[in-house]
């Protein structure tokens, strides 16, 4: 009897979610689509290529929301089966409240298993084409605007800017050090440089360098110079949500680079890596949660307990935007904060399960 139990439950938990999921996604994609149609027929985009893009749109946002949508699908089925008194029938047959629940992790457990799989290594690859897609149609053309940018391009080279024109690929006032421990061993300066393709390295133009060993110092000037130090134009371009698109491999390699760098930005990836990690163990918090606040038969029906899914669930996402903001000014570290939501509602739902009738 169980098994068949099982079976049943684990079969409307699954069917619901993707039911769920494919329905929210469709309106989402639909909702999108009407918004952003002008821009299409400006480009004079191929439906294919619109309908490509919506692929890749629909693999973010399903994964996105499934959290969530794990929650409400668990709310929803299991207060169906509470108004039915399907529950009642079920432990008073002898079965725990903890067996109960055995099915709903079961699935709970596949889909995490598979979100956290798809969020590694499917989704950025998939985001990689959505994003180019956005910037090339639908965002407005990027400028680089930074004044005075410090760059570390290894531990003993700092490159200094005034300002970089990332649509010429060109930067000007340029400073080039070499500094050993703490002595300057050679100082490049340069009035502007500029990205050639077909060599693949930056052209200085009107360069001086000073060499520096000791109390002696060479300094060679030009008109120009090709520099292959380690800094690419893609630097300067549009790097807005580009975590997104990486792998965690390429997260890691990305997070290592940018330490290495001197820049701040490494903490947007840091956050991103720990939030992939840590959204499969929402869902099953989450799956735990709906359980209990669903498993009582209620008066006013299934709309109220729904109602008061959709109500935790709202309170989710602000635990979740507020942990993430914390992360990124710094005043938590990324894998406290990013964990503030799942602590916060695993002790929702250790309480809750000790108010549940067994």
């Amino acid at each position: 009897m169980l098994k068949i139990l099982d079976r049943y439950i684990l079969k409307k938990f699954l069917t619901s979610y993707v039911f769920v999921v494919m329905v929210l996604v469709s309106v989402i994609c639909i909702i999108d689509m009407t918004e952003k149609n002008d821009k299409y027929l400006q480009n004079k985009l191929p439906m294919m290529e619109i309908l490509a893009y919506y692929g890749d749109f629909a693999l973010y946002m399903g994964n996105f929301i499934t959290p969530l949508m794990v929650f409400i699908t668990t709310v929803f089925v299991t207060s169906k089966l509470a108004s039915h008194t399907e529950i009642i029938a079920i432990l008073s047959s002898g079965v725990s409240f903890k067996r109960f629940m055995r099915p709903y992790f079961v699935g709970a457990t596949l889909l995490a298993v598979v979100s956290f799989f798809a969020n590694a290594y499917l989704i950025p690859n998939s985001n990689k084409s959505r994003l180019e897609f956005e910037r090339a149609y639908l965002e407005r053309q990027f400028y680089f605007d930074d004044q005075h940018v410090h760059i570390k391009l290894s531990p003993e080279s700092y490159l200094y800017l005034k300002s970089y024109n990332n649509s010429s690929n060109t930067g000007y006032r340029v400073t080039l050090e070499t500094i050993e421990g703490n002595e300057l061993k050679s100082k490049l300066t340069a009035r502007r440089m500029k990205w050639n393709r077909e060599k693949e390295s930056w052209t200085l133009y009107n360069w001086q360098q000073r060499e520096i060993n000791g109390m002696e110092e060479i300094v060679t000037k030009g008109n120009e110079l090709d520099s292959a130090f380690n800094l690419l134009p893609k630097y300067f371009e549009n790097q807005e949500k580009e975590y997104e698109a990486l792998t965690l491999p390429e997260l890691d390699m990305a997070i290592a680079d940018l330490q290495s760098r001197g820049s701040e930005t490494w903490k947007e990836y840091e956050i991103e890596k720990f939030v992939r990690y840590t959204s499969p163990f929402a869902i099953l918090i989450l799956t735990f949660i709906g359980i209990t606040v669903s498993a009582r038969k209620a008066r006013g029906g299934t709309g109220v307990q729904v109602a008061i899914g959709f109500v935790l669930a709202f309170v989710y996402i602000i635990f979740f935007m507020f942990g993430r903001t914390l992360a990124e000014k710094g005043t938590l570290t990324p894998i406290i904060a990013v964990w503030i939501p799942n602590i916060v509602f695993g002790c929702i739902g250790v309480y809750l399960y000790r108010t549940v009738p067994k």
